[in-house]
């Protein structure tokens, strides 16, 4: 139960027939075992004894108001007895590809429309993937949509997993073989199986409190289940705030065993749901409807989880590789002089540029596929100019068509000839209001949405030539509730349980749930909205371009990753909002959406010159990095501040360029094996406990440690070092992490970043396009651990074109070093750049004793040694990459 507001002060046991006379099944003294019988707030004594439930009231820990309390959740007052009404195994029988068992219950519970039989499915797809549904084997029910992998004939060999169930009460329990630690476990006599048509609910034990994912919501990386906390689930347009529901669902949560061992549980469920955690400690899933369709992913590492969670939901897409550089935004630049003033004051400073965007403001009244041939008449023009330099152009669509112009607007002539918009319950096109007045809404799960949207991406983009698309306010955001009419009173936009979002219906800033589209009700697939339009835009850009392109969209759900991209919305300008894009981008990594950043120096409100300086530095390592702000706020791209400011951005940039060869291989195995581009600390020392919580320091792939700052004023970090050797990447001083907090320097010029040991890194000299840049030699940095060893690898291909990996077409070469060598190694060759593949430099730390010579291909190099740092540089050479290179020194 959600903490109750009537602040009854004396504790009182109210027991109901539903409940056995005995009252030892109320007695449950250790409070953070009791299971919320009420979490539809507020609960009283009188109607959590109708329910059938225990009563024993207490004080709140602060005032609050109803809608507060469904969303900070406390010790209930309202606690399911140990004897509630629940499910009991009538059949269990083994199967070739695990179990398969049937449940009924007879006595119904406090939820109307009980489905009283029940099917559980268990399916040992891998040895590391457990998959089990629990489903009504009678009705069909709304199942998610998106592509799974096919369930297997036949058991996995030698599982890592083992299953038990118990027949009365019905529960099941899945534990790792080799230490026993719980990976799912619902054998909780007061945490009741419920099935009902609106109202399903299945709590699960947790081997530790350490819980990461169940997003997205502004919030620390850690989920401590050690206090009571609710993650309430339904796309909403909304600035980020703490406890409340955002822009996506992601029902999926990695658990931290107590060896440091690690596995996931993902629901697949794209209905309203609460995820509640509590300090048993417990989760407890609460949805309103669907099926209980569950995966349980054995890792052992939280990398291997979130590779075995890609295995089910899709790996991530390559980007192109000019996604990787600079982006700059803002809304309401206003003109197409002011744009293009933008746009010549930052070429002028020569620094890393990429590409430029447009928010609504490019659109004619706000209308999709249209600009204003007013205020930005010329607009084409300026795409030319953009194209010619080397750079990229993307621009904003809202889903929401506009109806205000029939027989003159065509994207909503032919929407409305081919039915592809989603219609009301009278089955007529639901009428909502966006930015462009009274609008429909496209149907993405329609067969003929994505040719039509396809039709004005084409149409559009024979008068603008963009390179790819921002797909925004597609939770779908409306800005009346439900639509023009409202919505109906029927069971499906007013449900007998709401879960805790905000304003506590499900209509509120979107469409009626009763609406209907072609795959279900909104109701069904309201969270999946984002996704199909995502979906939908690039299925369409892949047809119109032939190449890779760059989807950015803000409603996010399972898959996301693989179609498209992702931002963290509407932040504000604040120190606050600077810290808590940490963690989103690292919880976007577990969702498998590697490629995801946070609008640089704040969407809302004024920055300052040093906030937007430190927030240059920290976006320089986001994997999607875009500078944007709202349109009332000041300039705040680079160009528009200090010669001291404009000189460290750049400095960050250039920086951020330099490593493209890497990050982009990081991209590479991030597609081929679904593991994290960028990673918090304890993926990479899951034995240190110390890392757990961090998330004001991150990683990029294993070699790069990352320490912004992250407070007003500050010239020092206090960060955290691993026990590893670790190398700061701008002078290759070697500092010795012995797992503790260390203070370094951070003048306002300086981002601290680290190398770890054992690592090699290919480089590319920055220029200001990566048009420029990728024809620029290589380098390498090699930095050698304490056992003098170390190793990387350069995934290489156009950077832009499909399915390179899959039909051959790249370079891979991989790079080895020991004391007195680095060799690198061809194991692909598909790839043949015009302008080549050479190496011209390369950078070695920790080398203890100055070489009195080097040779590249056993020819002589040129040194400089550096003793105090312990640095070697070699060039004075080229070499082609695509042969074997050996580097010696002596």
């Amino acid at each position: 139960m959600l903490r109750n507001n009537h602040g009854l002060l004396a504790a009182l046991l109210i027991f109901v027939p539903l409940c056995s006379c005995d009252t030892t099944v109320c007695d449950i003294p250790n409070k953070n075992e009791r299971f919320d019988c009420h979490p539809d707030a507020p609960a009283t004594s009188t109607n959590c004894q109708s329910r059938g439930c225990c009563w024993q009231s207490g004080t709140p820990s602060k005032e609050q108001s109803e809608s507060d309390a469904r969303r900070v959740i406390d010790v209930p007052y309202c606690f399911y007895p140990k004897d509630y009404p629940t499910y009991n195994v009538t059949a269990w029988k083994e199967t070739d590809y695990g179990y398969t068992a049937s449940l009924a219950r007879s006595t119904p519970s406090s939820w109307p429309n009980d489905v009283k039989a029940l099917t559980l499915d268990i399916w040992f797809e891998t040895a590391q993937r457990l998959h089990f549904k629990i489903y009504d084997p009678n009705t069909k029910r709304y199942e998610v949509p998106i592509r799974t992998p096919p369930v297997p004939h036949q058991k996995a060999r030698n599982p890592e997993y083992i299953v038990k169930y118990r027949a009365s009460p019905f529960g099941i329990t899945v534990t790792r073989r080799t230490n026993g630690a719980i990976l799912f476990d619902t054998m909780i006599d007061s945490a009741p199986l419920i099935f009902a048509d609106q109202f399903i609910q299945i709590s699960s034990q947790l081997s530790t409190h350490l819980l990461y994912g169940i997003g997205g919501r502004k919030s620390t990386l850690l989920h401590n289940a050690s206090s009571w906390q609710q993650f309430a689930m339904w796309a909403r347009d909304q600035a980020p705030q703490f406890n409340t529901n955002l822009y996506g669902s992601h029902p999926f949560y990695i658990n931290i065993e107590r060896d440091g061992l690690s596995h996931g549980v993902f629901l697949l469920n794209s209905n309203a749901m609460d995820v509640d955690i509590q300090p048993m400690p417990a989760v407890t899933f609460r949805t309103i409807g669907g099926i209980l369709d569950f995966y349980v992913f054995t890792g052992p590492s939280t990398t291997s989880v979130v590779q075995q969670y890609t295995e089910v939901i899709g790996r991530p897409q390559m980007p192109p590789y000019w996604a990787l550089g600079f982006h700059l935004c803002r809304y309401n630049y206003g003109s197409v002089q002011k744009l293009k003033l933008v746009i010549e004051r930052n070429r002028k400073l020569k620094i890393p540029y990429e590409v430029q965007w447009n928010d609504i403001d490019y659109m004619d009244k706000h209308l999709d596929w249209t600009y204003d041939k007013v205020a930005y008449a010329g607009l084409p023009n300026v795409v030319k100019d953009i194209h010619n330099y080397g750079q990229k152009y993307v621009i904003i669509v809202d889903p929401g068509i506009s109806t205000d112009y029939p027989g003159k607007y065509k994207p909503y002539d032919e929407g409305l000839k081919s039915g592809i918009f989603v219609r009301n319950a009278t089955g007529q096109p639901l009428i909502g209001r966006v930015w462009p007045g009274s609008t429909v809404f496209p149907d993405f799960t329609h067969p003929g949405a994505a040719e039509w949207w396809y039709q004005q991406m084409k149409d559009f983009h024979d008068v603008l030539p963009f390179d790819g698309l921002w797909t925004d306010m597609n939770e779908p955001s409306n800005f009346v509730d439900g639509s023009t009419v409202g919505c109906t009173q029927n069971r499906l936009d007013r449900p007998p349980y709401v879960p805790g979002i905000a304003e506590n219906v499900l209509q509120a800033k979107t469409i009626c749930p009763s609406a209907q589209q072609y795959l279900s009700s909104h109701y069904n697939l309201h969270n999946m909205y984002g996704l199909t339009e995502v979906q939908a835009t690039q299925s369409g850009l892949h047809k119109l371009l032939g190449k890779r392109s760059l989807v950015v969209s803000r409603s996010s759900f399972p898959s996301l990753g693989h179609f498209g991209s992702h931002w963290s919305g509407d932040i504000s300008s604040t120190w606050e909002d600077l810290y808590y894009s940490i963690p989103a981008i690292l919880e976007y990594q577990f969702y498998g959406i590697p490629m995801v950043g946070a609008d640089i120096c704040g969407f809302q409100h004024d920055t300052t010159e040093e906030l937007c300086v430190r927030w240059m530095q920290l976006g320089a390592f986001y994997p999607f990095m875009r500078n944007h702000n709202d349109d009332t706020s000041k300039d705040q791209d680079p160009a528009a501040f200090s010669a001291s400011a404009r000189q460290i951005m750049k400095t960050a940039l250039e920086l951020r360029y330099w490593l493209l060869p890497y990050f982009y291989t990081r991209f590479h195995y991030s597609h081929l094996t679904g593991a994290p581009v960028v990673q918090p600390l304890f993926s990479h020392y899951p034995h240190d406990k110390n890392t757990y919580p961090i998330d004001k320091q991150f990683m990029w792939g294993s070699e790069l440690l990352i320490s912004p700052v992250l407070d007003q004023g500050q010239t020092e970090v206090r960060a955290y070092f691993p026990a590893d050797l670790w190398y700061d990447i701008y002078s290759g001083v070697r500092l010795t992490g012995v797992g503790s907090l260390v203070t370094i320097k951070a003048p306002l010029e300086k981002i601290n970043v680290h190398v770890r040991g054992g690592s090699i890194l290919p480089l590319q000299s920055p220029n200001v396009t990566t048009t420029q840049s990728r024809k620029n030699p290589f380098e390498i940095l090699v930095a050698f651990n304490a056992s003098g060893l170390a190793f990387g690898s350069l995934f290489w291909d156009d950077g832009e074109s499909l399915d390179t990996f899959e039909s051959g077409k790249y370079d891979f070469i991989e790079f080895n070093a020991r004391k007195g060598s680095v060799i690198s190694k061809v194991v692909k060759m598909g790839y043949h750049p015009a302008s080549g593949l050479y190496l011209n430099n390369v950078y070695i730390f920790g080398v203890s004793q100055a070489p009195k010579s080097a040779t590249v291909n056993g020819k002589m190099a040129i040194v400089h040694y550096n003793p105090q740092t312990q640095v070697l540089q070699i060039n004075g050479f080229s070499v082609d990459l695509l042969n074997m290179i050996s580097i010696k020194w002596q």
